[in-house]
């Protein structure tokens, strides 16, 4: 799992999994750029974590959800470091509500940043991979995006979304060496889930196979390992990190 001297842009990597992939990466050996869109302070610890621990990385921001952003961002990514090899699609949202509930806007929101924004900031990264015939995507999904979720109509169709165009980018660039994969975290002990009400998460915990919630680490490191030449013969692949909840216990 070296990545020595790679140059990583993780989107979302100012907190939870994106900020635990930024650290993971970095102590790989990889460049790492921490891309954020309004959590600048804390984008700014990770790189002064990383900085303590040897590493080497930046912060730059970036709105996936506006393509004027995302340009912007690979312009001064490219320019101070080069090109970016490889992607890790970590920013996303939720907007929750019963369906019957649920107004259009949270439904338009939730597919935007985490569908369409993910086409923007691929889109754009892989020119550079393409010429240099080589490079790694990781997008980062959802469990729920598997086994459904009430009051998640919108994230769930959206991270769905994520897997098939992970599969089909896969076929698509794979001749150029490119590799595109996908991670699945299951319940991760993030602010995204301490949000979520805690008989809720009682519930969810106690039906997985391994009977507590994941780690941020842990997901990052099944997002290290797929960027990496320890993969080399992986791609178009969902790795489900949700210990044991998809077992159906």
């Amino acid at each position: 799992m070296n990545l020595d001297g790679c140059i990583a842009l993780v989107t979302g990597g100012s907190r939870g999994i994106g900020a635990a992939s930024c650290r993971e990466l970095a102590g790989q050996g990889a460049r790492v750029v921490v891309g954020y869109r309004s959590g600048h302070r804390e984008a700014a610890d990770v790189v002064e974590e990383i900085a303590a621990r040897g590493g080497q990385a930046r912060a730059i921001h970036i709105d996936i959800a506006d393509a004027a952003s995302v340009d912007a961002a690979f312009g001064e990514i490219e320019e101070a470091l080069g090109t970016v090899q490889v992607l890790v699609n970590n920013a996303g949202m939720t907007d929750d509500a019963l369906f019957l509930r649920m107004k259009p806007e949270a439904w338009h929101r939730v597919v935007e940043v985490n569908l369409l924004g993910t086409f923007a900031v691929t889109h754009r990264a892989i020119r550079g991979m393409m010429k240099a015939r080589s490079g790694a995507i990781v997008n980062v999904t959802s469990v729920v995006a598997l086994l459904g979720n009430a009051g998640q109509t919108n994230y769930a169709a959206s991270k769905a979304g994520l897997i098939g165009f992970t599969k089909s980018l896969a076929a698509e660039v794979g001749v150029r060496g490119i590799r595109v994969n996908a991670v699945a975290p299951g319940i991760i002990e993030t602010e995204m889930t301490a949000d979520m009400p805690e008989d809720w998460m009682n519930k969810v915990v106690s039906s997985t196979a391994l009977g507590r919630p994941g780690h941020p680490r842990e997901v990052a490191q099944a997002v290290a390992f797929l960027a990496s030449p320890a993969s080399a013969y992986i791609t178009g692949e969902v790795l489900v990190v949700d210990g044991g909840l998809g077992i159906g216990l």
